[in-house]
């Protein structure tokens, strides 16, 4: 395809993306540096609603919840994930049907699913595991009180969701693989975690760097199902970034957009830093 075909292709799509980023970007910016009521126009304050949010200790407490949320379901998601889709890998027929079960997770909106998994742990309703856990340990465990048990509940739920999702990517990067590869490392003498870890994990090292950027921005976004999974989650200290930016603008006090936009910046540069490494490597891998 010639390149004047190909922008007359794109250009309309690009357009219509750009529009759509650009203009809510901007606002967000001007909103920043804004007093901002509803209805009205905005009173120009400078950084002052950046000076708040970073004096705001719930605004640490948030961003230490989400990044540390990220960085344990990420690395939980690339183990499970590579082991998952190694077993569905080596299915025969059965692996359609197993693929459409493993989904059913990943399809659920974040909410409905998040309220079944905590009946998981609700004695309300039955409670199967914290019923277990009661009757092997002899304690209650307050799930939904309890800062640390409420954070494992969080993340379990988060790598419920995201697993199919990363299983189904490295299963194709898998299958992308050339078997002759495989057999010649075996050929040479490497066997069962050799011919992974040195063989296929770096064959397939773009897919893994694909789904950690991808993974990294969906547990960043955490806030829907916070709320039936962790409904005291401020004063817990389990707020996500996402849940502090919703309760700041629009809950607590109302009516401070200004610096909820202020935060929602600060967020963006926040994940521009956690995903750089991994953009660097996809660009450095691209060049090679």
């Amino acid at each position: 395809m010639r390149r004047r075909e190909f922008l007359g292709l794109v250009s309309p799509s690009l357009l219509v993306m750009l529009g759509l980023l650009l203009f809510p970007l901007y606002k967000t910016v001007e909103w920043s540096l804004q007093r901002v009521n509803y209805g009205e126009p905005g009173t120009f304050l400078g950084l002052d609603n950046y000076a708040q949010a970073l004096s705001d200790p719930r605004l640490g407490r948030a961003v230490l919840f989400t990044v540390g949320l990220t960085a344990a379901v990420i690395a939980v998601l690339l183990v499970g994930g590579y082991l998952l889709a190694v077993l569905v890998n080596g299915l025969g027929r059965s692996r359609p049907w197993v693929l459409g079960v493993l989904l059913v997770s990943y399809v659920v909106p974040n909410v409905v699913g998040a309220t079944m998994f905590s009946w998981l742990f609700d004695s309300n309703f039955g409670g199967v595991v914290n019923y277990l856990i009661t009757e092997l340990t002899g304690q209650e465990i307050l799930w939904f009180t309890d800062p640390w048990a409420n954070r494992v509940m969080v993340g379990l739920n988060t790598v419920w969701f995201m697993l199919p999702f990363a299983m189904l990517v490295i299963l194709a990067g898998l299958q992308g693989v050339p078997p002759e590869v495989v057999e010649a490392a075996r050929i040479d003498g490497a066997t069962g975690w050799r011919v992974h870890w040195h063989v296929i994990v770096p064959s397939i090292r773009g897919v893994l760097t694909f789904v950690s950027i991808i993974s990294i921005m969906d547990v960043l976004r955490t806030f829907d199902q916070l709320i039936p999974l962790s409904p005291q989650a401020p004063q817990i200290g389990n707020e996500s970034i996402m849940l502090y930016i919703y309760n700041i603008a629009f809950q607590d006090g109302g009516q401070q957009l200004g610096l909820g936009s202020a935060i929602n910046v600060l967020l963006i540069l926040l994940i521009v830093l956690l995903l750089s490494p991994f953009i660097r490597d996809m660009a450095k891998e691209a060049r090679q």
